[in-house]
């Protein structure tokens, strides 16, 4: 991606519509060539020759209808997948190389795409309904168990749309940020001096002042971003896909679209929580349902008479296919949980490592910077009481873009 690209417009520069944070209908862009063809189409004049294709390019784009046969193509997968184990072996190892390389094809160009936010939520509500269609006629779940994972469904998109308002913008003026910057200054001016006298009083007894030197590292000064020309506070970082400076960013993650931050992160980590619990009890539900005679661990790598019948066979697969997404999700559960247990953010750790300035924990899991750690418990009360930051107007509760 160019440098200039991620350069905030003019403001006499010329804005599209779908490049606009507050026009909320931006489904259709206000280009050029939308505007003569709609101009043209309005006064009954025939369109311009090779405008036409443009304009429905650009519609194509903006709609993302190049998503349709991703989704018309994964239950016809998981249905020839069901046809023979063999099949499913192959079908569901090459998945996740097929969907990268048909995100890579069509949507590479994109900085921001719906493309796996509607993947998943068309995963979930497929699996759902192969639940409901082929699992609960079969007599094998109660109604208490029906409730409970239909709850837990619902819980997770209401966790999703709640994690959808924002993560967090940097909205600090350049006045408020050089201000801030300084007072940070004066602290951290005061309290090296503190620790130089407490250092000279306490030399004689051998104590160093490790305490007092961990909250001259937090003071860190404001910093102004590249990108955005504004001054950001610390732990704030610049996010390429979104064009946005976010409040203790962590990551940009691709399966909501959006940002992970101060405002978010908590929310994120919730909805990761409760889908991960729900499908781990719905595939419990199926395997049960399935294989009743077979242990819950043994049924998935071994199901007799599963093939026997088509319904059968295919809920099996999306078992399968469940479990390898969960698996995926579990890991970026854990984590994020031993992120928050170092205090540290998936951004800083990156930078930990390309700077060469952090450790590697915990089998490689988690890189530990040391830099705003107050250990375990203290880490997990800031990051439970932190405050969250000012959500943007233009977000609402049923903002899922």
């Amino acid at each position: 991606m160019q440098w200039e690209k991620l350069k905030p417009p003019e403001p006499d520069d010329p804005m599209c519509c779908c490049e606009c944070e507050i026009y909320q209908c931006g489904c259709c862009c206000d280009c050029e060539d939308l505007d003569e063809a709609f101009n043209r189409w309005l006064k009954g004049k025939p369109p311009k020759a090779g405008r036409q294709s443009a304009v429905l390019a650009t519609m194509i784009d903006s709609l993302e209808i190049s998503m349709i046969p991703a989704l018309v193509l994964l239950p016809l997968l998981l249905q020839v997948a069901a046809l023979h184990y063999l099949l499913g072996i192959i079908i569901l190892t090459a998945l996740p190389g097929l969907v990268l390389w048909y995100y890579y094809a069509t949507h590479r160009k994109r900085r921001r795409t719906l493309f796996f936010l509607t993947l998943s939520l068309f995963s979930l509500f497929y699996m759902y309904y192969l639940f409901i269609t082929e699992i609960l006629p079969r007599g094998d779940v109660s109604l208490l168990q029906v409730c409970t994972s239909t709850a837990g469904m619902i819980f997770t998109i209401v966790c999703l749309i709640n994690t959808k308002r924002g993560p967090g913008l940097v909205t600090a003026t350049p006045h408020e940020g050089l201000s801030r910057s300084q007072e940070a200054d004066k602290d951290s001016t005061l309290l090296n001096g503190s620790v130089q006298s407490a250092a000279s009083s306490s030399s004689s007894s051998g104590a160093a002042p490790e305490l007092q030197t961990s909250k001259v590292a937090t003071k860190a000064k404001w910093s102004r971003c590249p990108v955005c020309k504004i001054m950001r506070p610390p732990r704030a970082g610049h996010c390429r896909t979104c064009g946005s400076c976010v409040l203790r960013l962590d990551h940009h993650c691709i399966w909501i679209n959006s940002c992970v931050g101060q405002a978010n992160h908590r929310s994120f980590l919730l909805t990761l929580s409760v889908f991960v619990v729900t499908a781990l009890y719905g595939i419990s539900l199926v395997l049960g349902s399935l294989c009743p005679r077979q242990y819950l661990m043994t049924a998935l790598f071994y199901c007799p008479a599963v093939y026997s019948q088509s319904s059968t066979a295919l809920c099996f697969t999306c078992a399968w296919y469940s479990s390898i997404v969960t698996g995926g999700l579990l890991y970026l559960l854990v984590s994020q949980v031993l992120n928050i247990s170092f205090n540290v953010t998936e951004r800083e750790s990156q930078l930990a490592l390309r700077n060469k300035t952090g450790q590697r924990r915990l089998w490689g899991l988690v890189v530990a910077t040391g830099e705003y750690s107050r250990g375990f418990c203290q880490n997990w009360v800031e990051f439970l009481t932190m405050a969250d930051a000012s959500v943007p107007p233009r977000s609402s509760l049923t903002d899922l873009v």
